[in-house]
């Protein structure tokens, strides 16, 4: 028994010794969680995900998307994520750092996703956002919208939607709005 006693005792040194350099950094349920959503992404070809605070910081990335299809075909919009501690309890805060001609996207980068807002379930991970970002590039909603002028058009002239959309992209006017090329 007292051998016993003494091992564990050397153990305990040799590991506090060992991190006695520096100390670890105890990571959150919602780091963890994280960590393992983002190990397990399975992203289409078309998004591309980026850490410019580097690998240690995971709460807070970018998210690229070139959708390949639809109006917005031939774009690329950047999204920054941040991730509360407390994720998957709370969604992820998404901004579009890209300005654009989007119903569902506001003029100051705002999201308009219903699993980022009231349908938010701690099942849903970081897989499930990027391809409902995705997915409001191939299908935009106007019944749902923050850019009401744009909203507006999609609804009523599909045809005068494309071009505003293709003029915005290509780094132009829209109304009164200037679009930096996003091609």
């Amino acid at each position: 028994m007292i051998k016993l006693f003494k091992v564990k005792e050397k153990q305990r040194e040799l590991a506090e010794n060992a991190s006695a350099g520096a100390p670890v950094k105890k990571q959150s349920a919602g780091e963890l969680r994280l960590h393992k959503d983002i190990s397990e992404l399975n992203l289409p070809k078309s998004c591309a995900i980026q850490f410019p605070n580097g690998k240690d910081d995971l709460m807070n990335f970018e998210v690229t998307i070139r959708p390949d299809d639809g109006y917005y075909l031939g774009g690329k919009f950047l999204f920054s994520f941040n991730v509360s501690p407390i994720y998957p309890h709370e969604a992820p805060k998404v901004k579009c750092k890209t300005k654009i001609y989007h119903p569902n996207i506001d003029l100051e980068g705002n999201v308009c996703l219903n699993i980022l807002r009231e349908d938010w379930k701690p099942v849903l991970n970081i897989n499930t956002v990027i391809y409902g970002l995705y997915h409001l590039f191939t299908e935009p909603n106007y019944e749902d919208p923050l850019n009401h002028d744009a909203a507006a058009v999609l609804r009523d002239s599909p045809k005068l939607f494309e071009s505003n959309v293709r003029r915005a992209m290509a780094g132009g006017y829209v109304g009164q709005t200037f679009f930096p090329r996003c091609m």
